[in-house]
């Protein structure tokens, strides 16, 4: 597995500009828009405006390192989906539910929403769990999607042939869920076909519409999240990767659903050749953090920057966001922010890999006719 070489910190003033309300960039001739699907690690305010999940990434100290205000992002800054669009020179992708017309969303909107999951609610009512979070599942975020479109006064199919549709990461919190209500993980695996399953229904839906270019992403190494590891603390050390002190098993369970995603993806790739479906290994991307922390400028990596007290810098009772919620130092030297989500420094990492590869294959920026590598020279 190639590594990623670690981003810089500091930010030239031009993208510092660029990113300033109402200032543009040349587009780079690659991409006319970025429309985006999924949950907490894409959304860029949708949660917020519901006012459920997203109420503490609506709160101080998130946004912190780059906004310095919170804007629903769940992080201290920007996400990867932000660096995507800096990299492609297009404006941060604004979230669905700011509202306007469709002619507003031209270069992009965001359906992601923090907590959504692939599947809807009735599914893990039907297994008797508890499905209190959002019901902005993946496939009511492509019914928003449709709706948009149909109030362009352009063409769509000219407008979808342009855009890069960024699916996910979603189905994360199809497992979240059920794993942190004690659901026990042989059962939590039998809703991997069915997750993947609504994962290529919704791609082929937007291939069906006239999409040619999908980023979908994996799942993490969730067996690295301090919350999982709070959670699932074990006293027998075989649980363990010497190498990074991650769960075994919970990186297994994501490995498992990777390799449906990626067999589902084949299938889909064949069954559209002339539709380029990248396949974004954010497993593979973020395991390299904890191999090689040092590499990458990070200290403590099991240990998130916003939370509390404990062995991994959480507690279920005095989470990031609380009155009595501490915050690092130093953000960009962690790779959690708080315990689920990950620091601006990591998603750029994440993001870079993308845009230039190697965990996108092939990388974005080559995607599509006119790419110019100038564009990502830029971070």
């Amino acid at each position: 597995m190639a590594p990623i070489a670690p981003p810089p910190r500091l930010l030239p003033l031009l993208l510092v500009i660029a990113v300033l309300p109402g200032a543009r960039r040349p587009a780079s001739g690659c991409f006319t828009a970025i429309f985006s699907f999924g949950d907490s690690i894409a959304d860029t305010g949708n949660a917020v405006r519901l006012g459920s999940l997203g109420a503490s990434s609506g709160s101080p100290p998130y946004g912190r390192t780059f906004f310095d205000r919170p804007t629903g992002r769940f992080s201290d800054g920007r996400v990867i989906i932000d660096f995507i669009a800096q990299g492609l020179g297009l404006p941060l992708v604004r979230p669905y539910l700011d509202g306007g017309s469709g002619d507003d969303f031209r270069q992009g909107a965001n359906f992601a929403v923090g907590g959504a999951t692939a599947l809807d609610l009735d599914f893990f009512s039907s297994k008797g769990i508890q499905a209190s979070w959002t019901d902005r599942s993946l496939r009511v975020q492509i019914e928003s999607f449709k709706q948009l479109l149909s109030s362009l006064s352009s063409d769509t199919k000219e407008v979808l042939n342009s855009s890069l549709i960024l699916m996910g990461e979603i189905g994360g919190n199809d497992y979240n869920h059920p794993f942190f209500q004690g659901i026990n993980a042989d059962e939590v695996r039998t809703f991997v076909p069915s997750v993947i399953g609504a994962i290529g229904s919704a791609i082929n839906d937007l291939i069906e519409l006239g999409v040619k270019t999908l980023l979908v992403p994996g799942n993490f190494p969730i067996g690295c999240i301090p919350a999982y590891l709070d959670v699932f603390q074990s006293k027998n050390v075989e649980d363990y990767d010497s190498q990074t002190g991650c769960l075994k098993w919970l990186n297994e369970f994501s490995e498992y659903h990777n390799r449906l995603l990626q067999d589902e993806l084949d299938r889909l790739r064949k069954l559209h050749p002339h539709v380029t479906i990248i396949y974004a290994n954010y497993y593979d991307a973020t395991i390299s953090f904890f191999r090689d922390p040092q590499l990458f400028g990070f200290k403590a990596p099991l240990h998130a920057c916003c939370g509390s007290d404990g062995p991994y810098g959480v507690n279920r009772f005095v989470q990031c966001g609380h009155k009595d919620a501490t915050v690092c130092s130093d953000p960009s030297s962690s790779i959690s922010w708080d315990g689920i989500h990950l620091t601006e420094a990591a998603y750029e990492t994440i993001a870079r890999s993308l845009l230039e590869g190697p965990h996108a294959k092939p990388p974005i920026t080559q995607a599509c006719p006119g790419a110019q590598q100038s564009a990502i020279d830029d971070f």
